[in-house]
């Protein structure tokens, strides 16, 4: 009888305890908190609330530390329209043209390092030309290219001018040696254009 007795309580109290122990499970009901909706980021949004200009850069590196743009898209375009729009001209035994940039091989790039803007680029150009000079009393008609050897930010007046003929048959020595100097006349046009795209590539 005992026994059973002290079995009983020991079963209740077993019980008790188990029941001690509740599992609190968060319902979804109109009380629990929403969760929270994705906000894009406005690139367009001036200042960041404290009265500060706007870091440069993009809006997610606020800190302004290291970004690197590339500019090659608008680079490669722009130096195209500059350079192909040198004209032509007329020396005292000829004159000539450019008819297109035929090479425009390079980079240009805008960084921001702790929120400051530096840009840079470096190219290798070669500019299609087309004229006509005066040879042996007859009038011959010439073409080839102005290699631009690779350059970069800053180097526009150590630019150099190298030509290269499609076809020099016929030329005699000093023929090539005075249509190169005609030639490398364009040299100031072509640095004047360069400066332009400097300044342009700076206001990126």
């Amino acid at each position: 009888m005992e026994e059973t007795a002290a079995a009983a309580a020991a079963a209740t109290a077993t019980s008790e305890k188990a029941s001690s122990y509740r599992y609190w499970v968060r319902e979804a009901t109109g009380d629990a908190a929403p969760l929270p909706v994705p906000r894009k980021l406005d690139p367009t949004a001036n200042g960041n609330g404290n009265g500060n200009p706007p870091p440069l850069g993009s809006v997610w590196n606020q800190a302004g530390t290291w970004e690197e743009k590339n500019l090659n898209s608008w680079a490669n375009g722009r130096i195209k329209d500059l350079l192909g729009s040198l004209g032509s001209l007329d020396f005292p035994t000829g004159k000539a043209s450019i008819d297109e940039v035929s090479k425009c091989s390079g980079d240009a790039f805008q960084v921001t390092v702790r929120n400051k803007k530096r840009v840079g680029y470096n190219y290798e150009l070669s500019l299609r030309f087309k004229g006509e000079w005066l040879i042996k009393e007859e009038n011959k008609k010439i073409k080839g290219h102005l290699d631009i050897p690779e350059f970069s930010f800053g180097e526009i007046d150590d630019l150099e001018v190298q030509v290269r003929f499609s076809d020099d048959k016929g030329l005699a020595s000093e023929d090539k040696t005075r249509i190169c100097k005609d030639l490398k006349t364009f040299l100031a046009s072509i640095q004047e254009k360069m400066r332009v795209f400097e300044e342009e590539l700076k206001g990126r």
